[in-house]
């Protein structure tokens, strides 16, 4: 049985904690903030684009190609892997990296496989397990930036344009809510202009293409490719975060009941402990008596 000095000890560390873990949640929602407020900017663009290069290349009788748009058999895939830098939160970066696992083994068996990965945590992880890892990236989500996005866009679009993978295909995590990410398995390459939600927000047919609507395709997907690798990199980030505030925030309240639970654990102990001394000295008092 634990001395009423262990119990307070024991109250005291979880204390400590509770304090570290209430600090960390109000750090990660400044910073999820932040980061939801570069989604809500950076969205408007990435579906203004797409609506406009789905518009060129399903308009009129031509038909408007782009290299980055033409598929080929699946002979070699790349699976680009976007976790966290850091662990505390929650389930973030275990349910990323259970679905890579999945992807992985399912394309594995007609085809070759490699992984880049994004952030530490998958990095470390597939290292560790002779993983066929073409690239990595690591610690770009301290100072993120446009510079970042680009960087690896780079990478799978001259990868995919000179046939080293056939197919590269993004996993993440889209951020939803501050306490729910959508787990996301999405084809990037070969490039698909998507048909925009709202049809109305532009009419595209009142445009006139200067100098011919092939030379501006070839223009916007490069860019639009960009954009969408740097959508990714922030809807992870802001995921990261809400995750992360969730998890400190269950961690300060399991403390705040650990602490409950060890503060009647220690009244009951220090009452049974001052009961037995009364007893002890009332005995003590009896037995002088009889003496």
């Amino acid at each position: 049985m634990a001395t009423l000095r262990e119990i307070r000890q024991r109250i005291s560390s979880v204390k400590t904690t509770q304090q570290i873990t209430k600090a960390m949640k109000m750090v990660a929602a400044a910073k999820m903030r932040r980061a939801q407020e570069n989604i809500l900017a950076i969205r408007p663009y990435a579906n203004e684009i797409n609506g406009l290069i789905h518009h060129i290349a399903e308009s009129g009788e031509d038909k408007f190609e782009n290299p980055l748009m033409q598929s080929r058999p699946v002979e070699k895939v790349l699976l680009v892997v976007v976790t966290a830098d850091r662990g505390l939160c929650g389930a973030f970066n275990s349910n990323i990296i259970r679905t890579t696992e999945s992807v992985f083994t399912k394309y594995s068996q007609n085809a070759e496989v490699e992984l880049y990965t994004i952030g530490r945590k998958a990095s470390e992880y597939f290292g560790k397990r002779a993983y066929p890892i073409y690239k990595q990236k690591a610690g770009i989500f301290h100072g993120l930036n446009f510079e970042r996005a680009l960087e690896i866009s780079r990478d799978v679009v001259s990868a995919y344009q000179s046939s080293v993978f056939d197919r590269v295909i993004f996993i993440y995590n889209e951020f939803k809510s501050a306490i729910a990410q959508n787990l996301r398995e999405e084809v990037f390459l070969p490039f698909v202009a998507e048909e925009p939600e709202n049809t109305a927000l532009r009419d595209y047919n009142e445009y006139i293409y200067e100098p011919d609507k092939q030379s501006i395709l070839n223009a916007l997907i490069p860019k639009h490719l960009n954009v969408q690798v740097w959508r990714i990199l922030l809807e992870s980030n802001a995921a990261e975060q809400g995750a992360r505030m969730t998890a400190m925030d269950n961690a300060t309240e399991n403390a705040e009941e650990i602490k409950s639970k060890l503060t009647l654990y220690y009244n009951r102990a220090r009452q049974a402990a001052i009961t037995t001394e009364i007893s002890e000295i009332v005995g003590g008092a009896e037995a002088l008596k009889e003496s």
